[in-house]
């Protein structure tokens, strides 16, 4: 008899947790699992992927509203859930008020116990042999699901964040298991919740190389990368004035500029736009490379709250002509293909997807030093790692870019190796009574 698993995420919209779920629904075998997804809110480019195999629950509208614009709730006659999202929008500047910051996890923890009571009860879906958490607010496989064992997931670093232990205890420890994706986002969570160490288990994001090499020869993202390749002003400034012909020359003006279009190095980072990316520091850590000569075009693939600061950033740097924001992509791949070097710029980060997905395509990778890096990166061997503040950042950028043959050492080494990890999912399967 096939066992029978719930698993709660959010939405799928293009992000690091969303293609992580995708590659481990891809990945369940169906002769002996059938799986349940409930997803809050039936939006984002990943939906498409869901397995024919996976029973997508239908939408209840109080959790499509849990993150939906407080118009619509009210609209929508979420009386409850509103009022549920405005107290935990009131704790939580409190909250931040008394101890003198700007963010915490305590604003989705608040969301969790304030919006949960307002939410239906799913137990007519019936009893469960596991129910996975995802992706917060972990409250709802808690309170509103049936399952004779429950886990939750961790996707990032928990010592970049200020978290409110007691707040958050009993909900971890509720759970049978906690997921960890690494062992350095492992030693983070257990450095706030010694407590808990017993309760973790380490599985991988899954991610399929033949699924990343199929999407990124969907389309060749080469000639929309060229056309932002115009010569840099700051570069070359010659103003030629005269009639076209042989004399003036002006075909070898042309040559001139095809030359430069080509030798410019077009970089790529793509994430969501807020403070863990740090994409707000790339237009200055762009403007010390471009001072050094180097010529590069930085692209950003995403979406978030931080546009507006990031192209403030970028005017105040005089970056507009080398850094351009493509903004959300359904299929980001052809760019990874298409670029020269993937940087990953974050604060902080779990473990990349991203990265990872770059390096299946055999991409020299750059990433920052924060905390879970290294485990990653080997440093020189599969990518490199630099340092997270902007001048240390931008010199081991530029020195990189120009040592042609560590880049194309990288190359060789990531061709020679697999980075598909499908055997993961054994691991699930051990946790299922």
């Amino acid at each position: 008899m096939k066992k029978h698993i719930f698993i709660s995420m959010h939405y799928l919209e293009i992000g690091g947790a969303e293609t992580a779920l995708i590659g481990m629904l891809q990945t369940i075998d169906y002769t002996r699992y059938d799986v349940d997804l409930f997803l809050y809110a039936h939006r984002g480019d990943m939906m498409q992927f869901i397995p024919k195999e996976v029973n997508l629950l239908p939408e209840i509208k109080e959790y499509a509203h849990i993150e939906s614009s407080m118009k619509l709730a009210l609209l929508d006659g979420c009386w409850g859930v509103l009022y549920g999202r405005l107290k935990a929008k009131w704790l939580t500047q409190r909250y931040l008020k008394r101890k003198g910051i700007t963010e915490s996890s305590e604003s989705s923890q608040n969301v969790a116990d304030c919006v949960t009571p307002f939410l239906p009860s799913l137990h007519f879906l019936g009893i469960y042999d596991l129910a996975i958490s995802y992706l917060n607010i972990h409250n709802i496989v808690l309170d509103k699901v049936r399952a004779k064992k429950k886990i939750c997931w961790i996707h990032t670093d928990y010592s970049s964040h200020d978290i409110n232990v007691s707040h958050e205890m009993p909900v971890w420890s509720a759970f049978d298991h906690v997921m960890s994706i690494s062992p350095d986002v492992t030693k983070t969570f257990v450095q706030v919740f010694p407590s808990l160490k017993d309760k973790i288990v380490e599985m991988e994001n899954i991610l399929s190389p033949a699924f990343v090499r199929s999407r990124s020869n969907e389309f060749d993202a080469m000639p929309e990368l060229k056309n932002w390749g115009g010569v840099n002003c700051k570069v070359i400034n010659i103003i030629s004035i005269g009639r076209f012909s042989r004399q003036k020359n002006f075909e070898n003006v042309a040559d001139i500029c095809l030359k430069v279009k080509e030798e410019m190095i077009r970089l790529l980072s793509i994430g969501r736009f807020c403070e863990a990316k740090n994409y707000d520091n790339v237009p200055d850590i762009c403007r010390r490379i471009d001072d050094e000569g180097i010529d590069i075009r930085w692209f950003l693939i995403g979406f978030g709250p931080d546009e507006n600061l990031i192209r403030q950033k970028i005017a105040e740097a005089g970056m507009e002509g080398n850094i351009i924001i493509l903004g959300k992509r359904n299929n980001p791949y052809p760019y990874i293909k298409a670029c020269d070097i993937y940087v990953q710029p974050s604060r902080y980060e779990g473990k990349s997807v991203t990265v990872r997905e770059a390096q299946m395509l055999c991409k020299p990778v750059v990433v920052t030093n924060y905390a879970t890096s290294s485990s990653q990166i080997k440093d020189g061997i599969d990518g490199r790692i630099v340092p997270l503040d902007n001048e240390g950042c931008a010199k081991g950028l530029a020195k990189f870019i120009l040592d042609k043959e560590l880049q194309d050492n990288i190359v060789e080494h990531l061709q020679t190796h697999d980075y598909g990890n499908e055997s993961e999912i054994g691991k699930l399967y051990k946790l299922i009574p």
